[in-house]
């Protein structure tokens, strides 16, 4: 059973979409025992996911009303068998600020591709939410296998 956390700036945007997203998607694979969370970097208030991240987790299909915002703390991400940042700083910030869990902290876009940042919705229109969230579902749909491989290998490195 793996641990995979998913990183964002204020965790109520960005993480809390792609972890509904990334939670569905294990699920239809058979990986129902799996943990899938998300944090901040700068989720400095425990808040509700935002209201436009909400309508669309909902337009997949998904509830995330009972989303609340958190930082990432040394305790979560030693508890994570994998990282998936929104941000190519969010890595960079992570592994400078946590050296010993830098082997398993990656750009979310890096599962499918070249890495590269997906763009922060916050304060833009419900349409920017929409891109987000389909670039998302594109990304975790075309980067599953490596997720799985990645999140299973470092799972066995530490029992």
């Amino acid at each position: 059973m793996a641990n995979i956390l998913i990183v964002c700036t204020a965790n109520i945007c960005r993480s809390p979409v792609a972890e509904a997203l990334l939670k569905d998607r294990l699920y239809d694979r058979g990986y129902d025992d799996w943990t899938v969370s998300s944090a901040g970097t700068w989720a400095m208030i425990e808040r509700d996911a935002s209201h436009n991240s909400q309508v669309v987790a909902a337009q997949y299909g998904f509830d995330i009303s009972g989303h609340m915002a958190r930082m990432v703390e040394e305790s979560i991400l030693s508890e994570a068998d994998l990282v998936l940042c929104m941000e190519e700083g969010h890595v960079e910030a992570l592994k400078v600020e946590f050296p010993d869990q830098a082997n398993k902290i990656f750009p979310i876009t890096a599962m499918a591709g070249p890495a590269y940042s997906v763009a922060d919705p916050f304060g833009g229109s419900l349409l920017d939410y929409q891109r987000m969230a389909a670039e998302l579902a594109s990304i975790i749909d075309r980067g599953l296998d490596r997720i799985i491989d990645l999140a299973e290998t470092n799972s066995t490195l530490e029992d």
